[in-house]
């Protein structure tokens, strides 16, 4: 494994985080040291943090779970979450302010949520070894009214349109080409966002709640306009969450974007009967994989959705010197587990993501390096 100098900052990145279980600490076990060893670990929170609150009328699947959670979260290593995404207000204000204070209680910032839009546009930043940091996030999967404003909580939002085109408009019901393009205002606050942190920090992370979820490989267009465009304002990595499942990987400029880390830790215990709902029914033609495991009694995502991995990323002289990722598997027990390269597992998330990332036209090769994969841009 590439080795670490004095001078190397070391940051870890992992997708969505939300136990639901007891005790909190036991999802981490396999994973912990290891991410205790990133001078900062990120994480994209997927769940609340309260015993108060509502559900509200527009969340979806959804839970709450105990606070003490958040002494977990500090216990495997995490430094910096991002709330930004599709759960942040399910239960309404009370536990959206519960969760973002319980976890600052443990020393963990909070990133893209805040009582107003000006407030969760702020970055944290971390200033380490004469190197300054900053973490902004944004949410494009957003029920209605979860993104703040100027005198409302939630959210930053970087919202898309979706338009449908008839590919042969004289015949009803044939298929049509889908199209998606990021909300002007949005955009523009976005890129300003990032253009100020760079000018005030050395590294620019972005985390990006985005993407179609569940369906294999495939990206939406924004996706992509939207992460070229970050890296030209000044981002030098974007990690990306919200699909449940790996995406591919791209290079833009030397710069990488994950369009996917997968889950990481989170319980996902299906209701009894929910399997037959009509509202499960509907989701699951996404991946017609997706069916109930016995054997995965508390992680009942589809098969695809227990490779994962974490991301890693060197900074060395004020810049981006690697970024990598480290296959990992969600065992049965819902826990995240690295592999080493030995092990046929370590292979299989490697081939997968080869194919995903071909499959979208992306540029990158992958190189193993002991229990690792380089991530380069082909021909670099």
């Amino acid at each position: 494994m590439n080795s670490k100098n004095g001078n190397d900052i070391l940051i870890y990145g992992v997708g969505d985080i939300a136990p639901d279980r007891d005790e909190p600490d036991t999802l981490f076990v396999h994973v912990k040291d290891l991410l205790n060893r990133g001078d900062v670990v990120f994480g994209q929170l997927e769940t609340n943090l309260s015993h108060r609150g509502s559900r509200l009328p527009q969340a979806r699947h959804t839970v709450r779970i105990d606070p003490k959670a958040a002494v977990a979260f500090r216990n495997a290593g995490f430094k910096v979450m991002s709330f930004a995404g599709n759960h942040c207000m399910d239960w309404g204000r009370e536990a959206f302010f519960d969760t973002i204070e319980s976890i600052e209680e443990q020393k963990i910032s909070v990133i893209g949520v805040g009582k107003n839009i000006e407030e969760a546009r702020r970055p944290a930043i971390f200033e380490i070894k004469g190197t300054k940091i900053a973490f902004l996030a944004y949410n494009s999967i957003l029920p209605m009214a979860y993104w703040a404003e100027v005198d409302r909580p939630g959210c930053v939002p970087l919202r898309a349109w979706t338009i449908y085109e008839q590919i042969e408009h004289d015949q009803p019901g044939t298929p049509c080409r889908i199209h998606t393009y990021p909300h002007r205002e949005d955009f523009r606050e976005m890129k300003n966002d990032i253009r100020k942190a760079k000018s005030e920090n050395d590294v620019v992370i972005l985390s990006m709640h985005w993407g179609i979820h569940l369906v294999p490989a495939q990206l939406a267009d924004y996706q992509r306009e939207v992460a070229m465009a970050a890296i030209d304002c000044g981002a030098d990595l974007i990690l990306g969450h919200h699909a449940h499942i790996l995406k591919g990987i791209e290079v833009y400029k030397g710069k990488v974007i994950m369009y996917s880390l997968c889950n990481f830790a989170l319980d996902l215990p299906f209701p009894e009967g929910h399997e037959e709902t009509p509202a499960f029914k509907e989701i699951q033609v996404l991946n017609p994989s997706w069916k109930p495991d016995p054997e995965y009694p508390t992680y009942t995502m589809p098969p695809d959705s227990r490779k994962t991995m974490i991301a890693k990323c060197v900074i060395s002289d004020k810049t981006v010197k690697s970024v990598s990722f480290l296959p990992a598997i969600i065992n049965k027990s819902s826990q995240p587990m690295v592999l080493k390269a030995t092990d046929e597992q370590f292979e299989g998330v490697l081939q997968y993501m080869e194919e995903i990332t071909k499959d979208q036209g992306l540029n990158t090769e992958f190189v193993i390096d002991d229990d690792e994969v380089a991530i380069k841009r082909i021909g670099a």
